[in-house]
């Protein structure tokens, strides 16, 4: 059974960083197509980041591009979001995602399509 776990949340100021993890158990990412959301209360979650196994298609939203860098792709059980110069709308709940579809399917950027959720970890940006 695929598990996963976020860590790396916190509480920092305009223009600081923070580097999100993403530990799976029950399989690994080298099997796994893997992805940030983001979520703030009222509002849908939000697509940070994705990535197909597959191939490393990948997606960054247009709101971190820039900013924001996938990282630990040679690990095999963890990834790390790292986000620079952040802003307070960076502020939210941070989950990992994770899904196991067909090779030939194109990376999905549907949060209904990804199959295992963790926890999430919390972000605060203040001004």
């Amino acid at each position: 059974q695929v598990q996963l776990f976020e860590s790396g949340g916190g509480f920092v100021s305009t223009g600081d960083s923070l580097r999100l993890s993403c530990r799976v158990t029950g399989r690994t990412f080298n099997s796994l197509d893997m992805a940030w959301f983001r979520q703030v209360p009222g509002k849908e979650r939000e697509l940070v980041f994705a990535t197909r196994w597959v191939d490393r298609d990948s997606y960054y939203g247009d709101s971190v591009k820039g900013r924001f860098t996938i990282s630990g792709l040679e690990v095999r059980d963890t990834r790390y979001l790292q986000m620079n110069d952040l802003k307070p709308e960076d502020s939210g709940v941070y989950y990992c995602a994770a899904d196991s579809p067909p090779p030939t399917q194109r990376l999905s950027l549907r949060r209904s399509d990804w199959s295992y959720w963790g926890q999430g970890t919390h972000v605060t940006v203040t001004s």
